[in-house]
């Protein structure tokens, strides 16, 4: 089993992930039957091919920029921003830039 962060701790998303040249890095935060929470790093110019998923997913932008597609609709998503890929609509995500984020996705 994937290791979690144990609960009731400070954590600080930014600086709990680094980036890896020419990489993605993730690490699981949370996972249940609910739904899970994990942390990205994307270097500029990664990212993931289009697909769908069974969840509706929450990205929350941590630090960078991001082009986020969405039912072929492209989306430029920083910093302090957020948006909702809803569960079976194909989506893709392509780093503008170096990029951290947060990934939360719950079953409907």
């Amino acid at each position: 089993m994937a290791k979690t962060f144990e609960k009731a701790t400070l954590l600080n998303f930014r600086k709990m992930i680094d980036y890896s040249d020419g990489g993605v890095v993730s690490k699981q935060i949370m996972k249940n039957e609910a739904g899970n929470i994990t942390l990205f790093s994307f270097d500029q110019g990664e990212g993931l091919s289009e697909h769908s998923t069974p969840y509706d997913a929450l990205v929350e932008v941590i630090e960078g920029r991001v082009e986020i597609t969405i039912g072929g609709e492209k989306h430029t998503v920083s910093e302090g921003e957020s948006i909702i890929m809803p569960a079976t609509i194909p989506h893709a995500l392509h780093g503008v830039e170096r990029f951290k984020m947060l990934l939360t996705m719950i079953k409907g």
